[in-house]
């Protein structure tokens, strides 16, 4: 039985997705025959990074920012792509013109380590290259889920600092962020608050979290959160339009206490919460949050790189 939409990344069905085709190390694949081997890295180990990108008017927004990361990453654990950022970025269109799309669309880029020669984590036991998977779909967040606020639950899964994963790799190894995730369903919310090892708020298992305190935008420093590319867009926003914005450490008290709070996102951009534990926030999409998501809209619009 289908479940109603109520988190954050919950979309409208679009019927076109049946048919997408998916790429698959540069061949268009339709979906229900886009395949990679159970000897892959990513399958076997999570080994690989990842990107989210929003298409939308044409264009893709951020792409710069985002490839940047995607490199570093691949980077941060030796892994060579094996394409230029140019020629990743000209298989994107490829993707996207393939498919016919232009707008309203979401794009998962995976790249993983490659095949395996045996189920071993060694990456010296990989043979050839990475896999690079481009999945394109339709994708809107549901509108009334986003205007009735997000309801969060604090879990007891911590993020962990650069010692154990650092938070920074925006890796295929999310099994923290899913036994957040899995923990804040059970407790009925959309999505899960995580804390750091020191008990301060850090960040949310899929998405960043701010919260607004007389006039006042605060979020958590970057050690233990991925560095967001909305994220920063929002800490930039705000620093260009003289709203007050801070990295820094708070605790529950001062999130319950808070007079907004919301969550930031490549896929639905800015989104209010309602809830926290039960406490209810003040005001729900307040001045504050309202001034920031349309100032956020205008910066997507002037970011997109033309779809070639």
């Amino acid at each position: 039985m289908t479940q109603e939409p109520h988190g954050v990344h919950d979309y409208a069905d679009d019927p076109r997705n049946a048919d997408i085709l998916v790429s698959v190390n540069g061949e268009l694949k339709h979906r229900d025959e886009a395949s990679v081997s159970v000897f892959e890295s990513g399958y076997i180990l999570g080994d690989g990074v990842w990107e989210g990108l929003r298409v939308s008017n044409g264009g893709i927004a951020f792409l710069d920012v985002h490839l940047k990361r995607l490199y570093a990453g691949a980077k941060a654990i030796a892994m060579d792509i094996g394409l230029s950022p140019e020629e990743l970025t000209q298989r994107l269109f490829d993707c996207l013109n393939a498919n016919g799309m232009t707008d309203g669309v979401h794009i998962r880029l995976m790249v993983t380590r490659g095949i395996k020669k045996t189920p071993y984590q060694g990456p010296r036991f990989t043979i050839g290259k990475p896999t690079i998977v481009i999945i394109p779909e339709y994708k809107a967040p549901v509108a009334q889920v986003i205007e009735r606020g997000q309801k969060l639950f604090t879990v007891h899964v911590r993020r962990t600092g650069p010692a154990e994963q650092d938070q920074k790799l925006n890796s295929h190894s999310k099994l923290n962020c899913i036994l957040a995730c899995i923990q804040a369903d059970e407790a009925g919310a959309d999505e899960a608050l995580m804390l750091d090892p020191d008990g301060f708020v850090a960040t949310c298992n899929s998405t960043h979290f701010f919260i607004v305190r007389d006039g006042e935008v605060w979020t958590s420093p970057p050690e233990y959160c991925l560095g967001g590319i909305t994220r920063g867009n929002i800490i930039r926003i705000c620093r260009e339009a003289n709203i007050p914005v801070f990295e820094k450490r708070f605790s529950l008290f001062d999130v319950y206490s808070a007079d907004e709070a919301f969550l930031t996102g490549t896929f639905a951009g800015v989104s209010p919460i309602r809830e926290v534990d039960g406490r209810t926030i003040e005001t729900l999409n307040g001045p504050v949050s309202k001034r920031i998501s349309a100032l956020y809209k205008e910066l997507v619009h002037n970011s997109l790189t033309p779809i070639a």
